[in-house]
């Protein structure tokens, strides 16, 4: 029995080894251990029973040491069992309130779509289930061959063994197991490698393209190129400043879009811009009564404080975005207009924005579009709009800056951009012919000549999607478009008289590397091949395709938001985790499957950060002459009481089986991994499918109303 608390407290009096215990909670930890002191040593010597006390007394210390560190670590298991069960209700609570992802109602839909049949959506589905029942039963019958102890360090040496074991000696398990073994080496195992190796020669090329991106964004910064203004002497008549003030036509097309429509109004409504020169539409699309009423009363009131702003309902909505702002560029006063400036309805340009955009267009006749980069006031608002920031600003500070610098061509993001009247109808105007307008008339434009200028000094606030609901639905139109689009403008590219390197360019790396072989293989290589050779070991990937190029390529990435780097994992994790939708919507897009042409409205919170409601008073003090100024705190007061009372909405999650049934793939595979003593797979497949797991629960962004 160990001592008690008091006699060894006594006995700790005399010189020796003393244990300091820090008394915290009822947890008890040692805090130091000092060493034998030297008149110990000395006593030791000079006496012969010393070194018997020294051991009687050291057993005791270290035996209270134990039960310190066992206590300790009771602790750390009883909080880890705690929040197990935590997570456990957690998770029980959101699958029995959560709704899957094939209980999509039109409500949710906000601005409509094409239904994806049923049919079609199971396919893709229904394969996942398969090698998901497969993985289950290989794992079963590998655990079972490896207590029989049928699992050597060699994958030959196995299977000669195997093979020279008599039949008549073999169990009906074992004649299974050895004609398994056959099959997988001999049928299944080249051409898995085979199909492996294709997909690393593709990982490859994709992140040499890449790195030379992140090459061509530094010598950018290097040499500090950028596109640069010309000075203007030329003085306006109506505002009496210098510069070049053109005729600019500003759209700002929305759709049902209740939570975000004032702020948008407001801020392109205080555009510094000659008021004579410059024309708002607002494009409304929306098919709620009450949001069209809202959105026109808005209107109202600006056209009453001097602003000149139109808006316009369409009865026949036909073509989502492009029809609206094909509708809208068909008004007989267009003609009067030489520029038009563009923001989806969550957009809140600075005032200075056409000021630091439009001049870039003069003397410049081959330029046709000026775009700007986006910013975000809800970036850290969670961990889904952390990890979408890192990918954006590699997109804006990387892919478009490069392309804008040393090709003059990049695909138009929709909104932030001003273009000039006479590319677009010169390229053909709006077309509704797929769900990425954007990109459609940035391809015709180029292939007609025109030039891009990419400005990353110019930002536009913007809000990214904060549930993964609406993420999702965003990333299916941004992947499923640009593959209708190939299959559209391939025959124009190649007739075109652009040069070979511009028909590669748009070709092999705008559309097949980008657009098609990215999705392609991090899905097929990180969620079926790997899982799938740890079935069958004969097939391997090597630990640097698994581990090492593909944390070098999370790196490079994160590098233009340096403020992300806690969350290279997480990132990492989570883009393979997306391959999923992506890869699944660019088959919709090449084959033309039905879920193609499915448009949704992506969920808007109407999130302001602090300094846009400072700017937004300034700017509405100038337009009330002899009213009192607008009082910030009340103004706070009243969005704090918009917050709360949308947090005291219903919401609910969902359940995406897609996402689930690959995390039990993934999850299998690694248990699977561990019988092969597989350390880099075992860790890459656990966490992988954890990440997948998480998503398929929807524990990722905010709850869907």
């Amino acid at each position: 029995m160990a001592p008690s608390l008091d006699s060894w407290a006594k006995q700790s009096i005399h010189k020796g080894t003393p244990v300091v215990v820090k008394m915290e909670n009822l947890n008890w930890s040692m805090v130091e251990l000092e060493s034998t002191s030297d008149d110990d040593i000395f006593a030791a010597a000079g006496d012969g029973a010393a070194p018997n006390r020294m051991r009687n007394k050291n057993a005791k210390q270290l035996t209270w040491v134990l039960l310190l560190r066992a206590h300790r670590a009771a602790g750390c298991l009883a909080s880890m069992a705690a929040a197990a069960l935590g997570l456990a209700s957690a998770v029980r609570r959101r699958v029995a309130s959560g709704r899957t992802d094939n209980d999509v109602s039109e409500a949710s839909r906000g601005g409509g779509g094409v239904r994806e049949s049923p049919n079609l959506k199971a396919r893709f589905y229904t394969c996942i289930k398969v090698f998901l029942w497969l993985s289950i039963v290989l794992l079963g019958f590998e655990v079972a061959a490896y207590f029989k102890g049928w699992h050597y360090g060699s994958h030959n040496i196995e299977l000669q063994h195997l093979l020279a074991t008599s039949f008549s000696v073999k169990g009906v398990f074992d004649r299974l197991y050895s004609k398994w073994v056959w099959i997988r080496v001999e049928y299944l195992a080249p051409p898995l490698q085979f199909l492996a190796n294709a997909c690393i020669v593709l990982f490859l090329i994709q992140s040499l393209d890449r790195l030379i991106l992140c090459l061509g964004c530094f010598w950018i910064r290097f040499r500090n190129i950028r596109p640069v203004l010309k000075e203007d002497a030329s003085v306006d008549v109506e505002s009496g400043e210098k510069g070049y003030f053109p005729m600019v036509l500003v759209q700002l097309p929305m759709c049902n879009e209740k939570e975000v429509y004032q702020q948008s109004i407001a801020a392109v409504c205080n555009l510094e811009w000659p008021k004579s020169k410059l024309l708002i539409q607002v494009l409304d699309d929306s098919d709620d009564p009450t949001a069209q009423s809202l959105i026109k009363e808005e209107v109202n009131k600006w056209q009453q404080e001097g602003a000149r702003i139109l808006y316009r309902h369409r009865v026949i909505r036909e073509g989502y975005k492009a029809g609206n702002l094909k509708s809208a560029m068909n008004c007989s006063y267009v003609k009067e207009y030489e520029f038009v400036t563009i923001f989806d309805a969550d957009f809140q340009p600075a005032p200075d924005f056409l000021k630091r955009t439009v001049p870039h267009f003069k003397d410049n006749e081959e330029l046709g579009l000026v775009q700007a980069r986006w910013s975000f006031v809800n970036k850290d608002e969670n961990l889904l709009t952390r990890l979408q920031n890192i990918n954006l600003a590699f997109h804006f500070e990387v892919e478009q800056q490069v392309n804008g610098v040393f090709l003059n061509f990049f695909g138009f993001n929709g909104t932030a951009g001003v273009w000039r009247i006479k590319a677009l109808e010169d390229s053909g105007g709006w077309l509704e012919r797929t769900t990425v307008e954007d990109m459609d008339i940035a391809v015709r434009a180029h292939l007609h000549g025109w030039k891009f200028i990419f400005l990353n000094d110019v930002e536009a606030q913007c809000e990214l999607p904060e549930s993964y609901e609406a993420y999702r639905k965003q990333q299916h139109r941004w992947h499923s478009g640009p593959m209708q689009l190939f299959r559209l403008c391939l025959p124009a590219i190649i007739k075109s008289k652009i040069s070979i390197w511009k028909k590669f360019n748009l070709i092999f790396l705008f559309f097949l590397l980008r657009k098609l072989i990215l999705p392609f293989y991090s899905f097929t290589l990180f969620c079926i091949i790997l899982p799938m050779t740890m079935f069958v070991p004969e097939a391997e990937l090597p630990a640097w395709v698994v581990c090492y190029i593909p944390a070098t390529m999370s790196f490079l990435n994160i590098l233009p938001a340096p403020k992300s780097f806690p969350f290279i994992v997480p990132y990492l994790l989570f883009e393979n985790t997306m391959s999923v939708t992506k890869f699944h919507a660019m088959i919709s897009g090449l084959f033309q499957l039905g879920s193609a042409y499915e448009w949704v409205v992506t969920k808007k919170s109407g999130r302001s950060s602090e300094g846009d409601l400072l700017s937004l008073v300034e700017k509405e003090t100038k337009h009330k002459r002899g009213n009192s100024a607008p009082d910030l705190e009340a103004l706070k007061e009243e969005i704090s009481k918009q917050e709360q009372k949308a947090s005291r909405k219903k919401k609910h999650n969902r359940i995406y089986t897609k996402e689930l049934a690959l995390a039990f793939l993934l999850l299998t595979a690694s248990a699977r991994s561990l019988l092969s003593a597989q350390g880099i797979h075992f860790y890459f497949l656990l966490f992988q499918g954890i990440s997948f797991l998480l998503v398929g629960l929807d524990l990722i962004g905010e709850q869907v109303e």
